[in-house]
């Protein structure tokens, strides 16, 4: 029986894990203008060198947002719009596109 309760509640975390999303949705699509250039008005890219934003994890446009923030990772386009981004603006980006559906 214990180990059916952890089981369950493991699979429960993984379910929604992908889903959860701590920022602010509404404050991110306000913020998200600065993005609609290269990754589109519904989070899908026009040129295919660009990443398509929506649906993806919030962990991982967190992680890659604070990389070009600290200078861990480097593009002449994105280095720059992180770094003018605040400290909820990231969260609430991350929020606001893993809410948009993927393709």
């Amino acid at each position: 029986m214990k180990k059916t309760t952890i089981l369950g509640i493991f699979c429960s975390l993984f379910a929604f894990g992908n889903s959860y999303a701590a920022g602010d949705i509404e404050a991110g699509k306000e913020k998200a203008g600065i993005c609609i250039g290269c990754h589109g008005t519904d989070g899908h890219a026009l040129n295919p060198e660009w990443p398509n934003l929506a649906g993806q994890n919030v962990k991982y446009i967190e992680n890659q947002l604070h990389a070009f923030q600290n200078g861990d990772r480097k593009n002449e386009l994105m280095t720059p719009m992180a770094q003018s981004l605040s400290g909820d603006d990231i969260p609430n980006l991350a929020a606001y596109f893993n809410s948009l559906k993927a393709q």
